[in-house]
């Protein structure tokens, strides 16, 4: 699609057509005009928002035709946002006025409808009351109730901004005071990889590492204890009394994560936890509330500037994208969006919810399906409804928040990657429809180890498909659109939050490649102690690095060198006692890998005499138990375990007696509920002694990440760069 095209906003009275926009008819007073080309003399009567897609006193919504399985794009027929209105249709009736017309006369009744009248100040004695939503001689009274609804938000930014230069504002500094002479360099220097990195904050147990572009430095709310206060994030009235709350409760790292996100930068967050995982969201709905009301009073107010002003004023006012939504939200159950949508509803208390009870019956689950033998991080993820294929748009007004509003019309779309990815690509009957990517602003990736494991894919595909260009205007005024959205920089604006357990590969490439804000990054990480050592048990733990000629070897390599070491060793050694070769437990965290080892115990003459099973993330629950009796009764001497499964059902595995990790899981939980419930549950039951017991893990120097989680911060340089290459703790 070519460039848009810029333009000045018109000046003289200013409204939004039906659909959201500047676009549609020409015809009828209160038909919306195209773009910036066309200049109004004329007064409005009907005074709408820009962009907004409702009126200054929150009036009744489109109608609710959207479930969060089928969401209709834009230009279909189901579709309100994209229907061409008809001229009744752009000045619904209120019941007052359905109320007078019973009361006329049937002959009048039965009159031709007279012609729309024109909208402009009349001054009669009596006149006749307009069906209309507000009357074509009472525009006075209109203005003035427009600036009566603004006077709460205007008196709350006073409240806001006093004692504080407005240059504090990091809301007004990042998306409006932009010299481009300034940003120019900076998005050449962070094209070309030219990046500082410098400490951006450390704790006794986190650290952190902030990078901004070369030779341009960042600003930073102060981060230090008592210094931030609620004044200096420039929150709305009704969001301070739960934020001061928070932070009168917040620990070091998070006043620093909320420095950080208020000051608009990129955040890649991996020191989640079950302690801080409430403040966290917390933080992340505060903030993303406070972006919507804030986006929303500025395009209001310049709405009653452009109204107020005269056609010789050439007034500009980018206030906008090309289309409404501006947080996306990635969440990786339904149960995790009841939880942030709750947390919301309680920051700004809305006075009405349209579709809450629908929300609740689709999403919530207050039905206990868990044992209680399960651990708490798995019931946190999995309890209540545990659907990972949803979306859902929330609108925002003075008042209201709306459940399943369209996107086109919505601030904010809660989404699990699969079920969006399903609306982005469309089916056999709608088109792929991601325009209302278009002007996202924030991005929200919460539980990223949880996404990981559902599929990354997913997660990577909508950021590819973030901030282009839209295909369609959908109503779009560009008059109003800023500048550096026609320009095609909106990434470099686009702020980006990750909030993970720990970091992984696939987070660290998205904060290389995805992350290019001006504000600059900052990447929060914790400092280990390792998870061998919070086993709790007294067993061997061998760990054996291999190297790898390169890269894209390292798979193979990995593979011959546990077939040739590890698994033909533990043959020969057992082949004397079949009771030593009973209980080996191979864990495999990859599916790829866990084929190519079960593959090889089928086939292979060394290993004919061997019996052994699986368990997988794919095999069902019939296949899981047997496969977990046999082994528990010796008829299997050894089981296949993938990380996926172990994730996604917590099995608490019998008879174990030895355990061979075939690759470090990502999870560091995970290695102490292998090692140190499965070993220890057999030498608690007497299958084992706990000097023949042991684990033995294989690793390589790709595997730095789960190795600095397992052995600990001080520990994982050695195993990495000693010139040994087996290393035994107890």
């Amino acid at each position: 699609m070519a460039p848009f095209r810029r333009g000045k906003s018109a000046p003289g009275r200013v409204y939004a057509a039906p659909r959201g926009g500047f676009g549609g008819s020409k015809s009828g007073g209160r038909q919306g005009y195209q773009g910036a080309t066309r200049k109004s003399t004329t007064t409005r009567n009907n005074f709408q928002n820009s962009r907004l897609d409702d009126t200054i006193n929150d009036p009744g919504e489109e109608s609710d035709i959207v479930s969060e399985k089928a969401v209709p794009k834009a230009g279909s027929a189901n579709s309100s946002s994209q229907e061409e209105p008809s001229e009744s249709d752009t000045a619904p009736e209120n019941s007052y006025s359905v109320l007078l017309q019973t009361l006329i006369p049937t002959s009048s009744r039965g009159e031709p409808k007279r012609k729309r009248r024109k909208l402009k100040h009349v001054n009669e004695s009596n006149p006749a009351r307009s069906p209309s939503l507000f009357d074509p001689g009472d525009l006075d009274a209109v203005e003035e109730e427009a600036l009566q609804s603004h006077r709460e938000s205007d008196d709350e930014d006073q409240s806001d901004t006093d004692g504080l230069p407005e240059s504090n504002d990091c809301f007004t500094r990042h998306f409006d005071d932009i010299n481009q002479a300034d940003v120019s360099p900076k998005m050449q220097a962070m094209d070309d990889k030219q990046w500082v990195i410098e400490n951006g904050g450390t704790g006794s147990h986190w650290r952190s590492t902030l990078r901004r572009p070369v030779a341009f430095p960042v600003t930073r709310l102060n981060s230090e204890k008592g210094a931030l206060g609620v004044k200096s994030f420039k929150l709305k009235s009704k969001l301070e009394k739960a934020a001061e709350q928070l932070f009168s409760e917040a620990d070091g790292l998070m006043i620093q994560l909320a420095s950080s996100m208020f000051s608009y930068q990129d955040v890649l967050f991996a020191a989640r936890s079950l302690d801080n995982a409430g403040a966290v969201r917390t933080l992340a709905a505060l903030h993303a509330l406070n972006h919507v009301h804030r986006t929303r009073d500025k395009v209001l107010k310049n709405n009653v500037k452009l109204t107020r002003s005269t056609n010789d004023e050439d007034l500009e006012a980018r206030d906008q994208g090309f289309t409404r939504p501006k947080v996306l939200m990635l969440l990786p159950t339904r149960q995790s969006c009841v939880k942030m949508v709750n947390t919301m509803t309680t920051l700004c208390a809305p006075e009405q919810q349209e579709n809450k009870k629908r929300f609740q019956d689709s999403y919530a689950n207050t039905e206990e399906k868990l044992t209680a033998n399960k651990p708490e991080d798995f019931r946190d993820l999995f309890g209540g409804n545990d659907d990972d294929m949803f979306r859902l748009g929330l609108k925002f007004t003075r008042k209201t928040m709306k459940f399943f509003s369209q996107f086109y019309s919505s601030d904010m779309i809660l989404a699990s990657p699969l079920g969006l990815r399903t609306t982005l690509e469309g089916d056999g009957k709608k088109k792929p429809d991601y325009d209302f990517l278009s002007s996202v602003e924030m991005v929200v990736i919460d539980q990223g180890e949880a996404l990981a494991m559902q599929n990354w894919d997913h997660v990577e595909y909508i950021l590819e498909h973030l901030n282009l260009q839209p295909k369609e205007a959908h109503g779009c005024d560009f008059g109003r659109v800023r500048n550096w959205y026609l320009d095609g920089h909106a990434k470099y604006y686009r702020q980006t939050l990750l909030f993970s357990a720990f970091n992984f590969p696939s987070l660290n490439k998205i904060y290389i490649q995805q992350m290019l804000n001006l504000a600059g990054k900052i990447k929060f990480s914790k400092v280990y102690d390792g998870a061998m050592i919070n086993a709790g048990l007294s067993v061997q733990q061998t760990f054996s690095r291999f190297d790898f000629s390169e890269p894209a070897s390292e798979p193979d390599d990995r593979f011959n060198y546990f077939t040739t070491g590890m698994l033909s060793s533990l043959i020969k050694s057992s082949s004397s006692n079949q009771s030593r070769q009973q209980g080996v437990l191979v864990f495999v965290p990859l599916y790829a890998d866990f084929v190519r080892i079960r593959n090889y115990l089928a086939s292979s003459t060394s290993t004919q005499h061997v019996s052994f099973g699986s368990v997988s993330e794919y095999a069902s629950a019939r296949e899981a138990a047997r496969a977990r009796s046999h082994f528990l009764t010796g008829q299997h001497s050894i089981l296949l375990y993938t990380e996926r499964a172990h994730h996604f059902r917590r099995y608490r595995l019998k008879g174990v007696r030895k355990v061979i990790l075939y690759g470090l899981p990502e999870n560091p939980v995970f290695y102490q509920e292998i090692v140190s419930e499965y070993l220890g549950s057999s030498i608690a039951e007497g299958r084992i002694e706990g000097r023949l017991a042991g684990a033995r893990c294989l690793f390589s120097k790709l595997d730095l990440l789960k190795l600095e989680r397992i052995v600990g911060t001080q520990r994982y340089r050695t195993l990495l760069s000693d010139k040994g290459d087996t290393f035994n703790f107890t």
